[in-house]
């Protein structure tokens, strides 16, 4: 199935709702006439965004139906099109107001969206929204609805992508930010659906919007964007190319996703009990190793003892990339043939070299379990101490699935750093893994990788006039999905990539920061694709107190969920 999708940017007046609903009415036409079938608007684009209070709010809001949606099902019915409407809902029977979507088609209004995850501006007006996260059919396909802040959750698109979402319209009022944001690309990427992205831009009660407004394709694309004004952008959504399907999902290790272990305040909920109080914390120095592993266990050792040799005493901490001791593997090169115990020689060499060096380091190997033979893609991590931690990769790529068997549990540890988590390379493709290390309480996730592929992407410029510590420029790492990782789980996330352009690894490692609104950003990366090492000062301290006073320690963005509504995530 193709079709032509069309977003609209707007800037809509604030209480002018009859002016912006013509203008609105006018570009929505004009986007049907142009071919469009389906058709988005910004949020909140009838009536404008910034409320003082519920009283300013009751000027403009309207029950759903009604005479605002009554012009578009007009529109909708003449040009045989879908429209998605962002606009203020008052609910009939609770009076409560709602900040809301419509999708509304051919044959009238096939259903609503109320946003789910507020921003700081709703509560000064709005409820949150009670209508969960819905997929609707239509012959152009499964239609979900995401507004704004929802889709800083990694959980809401993941809720509609396994109901089988093959476009995500997102409207929003998105600002502080470069646009199109990394976040709206890394929900299309991770997810193999297209996102429709309708942003208003313009300025509002001293508050800039940001405008670029796009399609995403699934592999991440940016088809068609526009930067300022009012405009539409369109592109040939083909929802052959995204697909259904998330097979290498366990959603069997995913029943804390419906918890939320940051609901109170994380230096009392983690010492409950007395079991398993955060470390202290530290400010310390990460360090990511991008390198080639080669087929020479003995040399890639030598290469590992050689960048160690060089970083102690500048780092605490040093990741290799997957499988940095073993090197690759194939059918031609079973892990079979190659894997160690871990207790074998290799840990070990390793494990002598962290205690010489007074640091600690983690390297990828073929690990066979003692007991059972069974052999695993796992990561290390080695103390400082010489204590040795293993982490046994859960999401296998298809290319792993033959030769390795699956791990089935998660792995944390405590260090002077703070909680490390450990994931494996293709983990982090999977959103549900960072997030259940940052709902143990993880400050830091060590991800030593081989992943091939492009999870990031460029930007090139934009004339909205931002705060002037805001990024505006040409920038050919504007989205990382790395950074994104870090930054939805407020947690520091160290990536050591390996390099391989004849597998289609080209590296793009880093150390990535805990807040990806903070600028200019906390993060370290490996400048192209050649051997090299960044450097990263993690600080997972606070001030004192009773109470966490920096984000990776609050985690904000982890606290703001909504647990009730992803029951999905650990059943489909």
């Amino acid at each position: 199935m193709t079709f032509t999708a069309a977003a609209i940017q707007f800037e809509p007046t604030l209480f002018a709702k009859d002016a912006n609903i013509e203008s609105l009415a006018e570009l929505v036409e004009k986007a049907a006439s142009d071919g469009a079938e389906l058709i988005t608007t910004p949020e909140m684009a009838t009536t404008g965004y910034c409320f003082h209070d519920g009283e300013e709010a009751a000027t403009v809001v309207e029950q759903i139906p009604g005479p605002t949606t009554g012009v578009f099902e007009e529109i909708a019915a003449r040009r045989d099109c879908y429209i998605v409407l962002g606009m203020p809902e008052v609910d009939p029977d609770s009076g409560l107001f709602y900040n809301s979507a419509v999708l509304i088609g051919p044959e009238g209004i096939l259903g609503t969206h109320r946003k789910t995850h507020p921003y700081i501006a709703e509560p000064k007006w709005a409820a949150p929204g009670n209508l969960g996260h819905q997929v609707f059919e239509t012959r152009l396909g499964r239609i979900a609805m995401l507004i704004c802040m929802d889709l800083h959750f990694l959980e809401t698109a993941r809720v509609v992508a396994l109901q089988g979402a093959d476009v995500i319209c997102h409207i929003s009022n998105w600002l502080a930010e470069r646009t199109p944001a990394p976040y709206w690309i890394s929900r299309a990427f991770e997810n193999n659906c297209h996102v429709i992205e309708s942003n208003r831009w313009g300025l509002e009660r001293t508050v800039q919007f940001s405008g670029g407004t796009c399609i995403i394709e699934p592999d991440g694309t940016v088809a068609q964007r526009i930067d300022v004004g009012n405009g539409i952008v369109s592109a040939q959504i083909d929802i052959r190319r995204g697909g259904r399907g998330l097979p290498e999902r366990r959603p069997e290790l995913y029943r804390e996703l419906q918890i939320n272990s940051y609901a109170w305040n994380p230096l009392d909920f983690f010492t409950l009990y007395g079991h398993a109080p955060l470390p202290t914390g530290a400010t310390s120095t990460v360090s990511v190793v991008q390198c080639t592993p080669g087929t020479s266990v003995e040399g890639n050792l030598a290469d590992i003892e050689s960048w160690v040799e060089r970083l102690s005493g500048s780092t605490d901490l040093v990741v290799f990339p997957e499988l940095s001791i073993s090197g690759s593997v194939s059918e031609h090169r079973p892990p079979r043939e190659i894997a160690e115990t871990l207790d074998g020689p290799s840990i070990t060499r390793i494990a002598e070299l962290a205690v010489r060096r007074d640091v600690s380091i983690v390297v990828g190997l073929a690990e066979r379990d003692a007991e059972t033979g069974r052999v695993y893609n796992s990561a290390v991590l080695i103390g400082s101490d010489g204590a040795c931690t293993a982490y046994r990769q859960i999401h296998l790529s298809a290319e792993h699935r033959p030769l390795f068997d699956a791990g089935d549990s998660w792995t944390v540890v405590d260090l002077p750093t703070g909680r490390v988590g450990i994931l494996v390379g293709n983990d982090a493709l999977l959103p549900e893994s960072g997030r259940i290390l940052a709902l143990r309480g993880c400050d830091l996730i060590v991800c030593p990788s081989a992943l091939a592929g492009t999870f990031v992407g460029s930007h090139p410029g934009t004339e909205i006039p931002h705060a002037a510590e805001v990024p505006t420029g040409v920038d050919a790492l504007h989205w990382h999905h790395m950074r994104v990782r870090a930054g939805e789980n407020n947690v520091y996330f160290a990536f050591a990539n390996s390099i391989d352009p004849s597998r289609g690894i080209h590296g793009h490692s880093g150390v990535f920061g805990p807040d990806t609104f903070a600028f200019p950003r906390t993060e370290a990366i490996v400048d192209g694709s050649e051997s090299g090492h960044a450097t990263c000062v993690v600080d997972t301290t606070h001030l004192g107190g009773p109470y966490p006073t920096t984000v990776v320690r609050r985690k904000d963005l982890v606290l703001m969920r909504q647990p009730h509504q992803y029951g999905t995530l650990s059943t489909a």
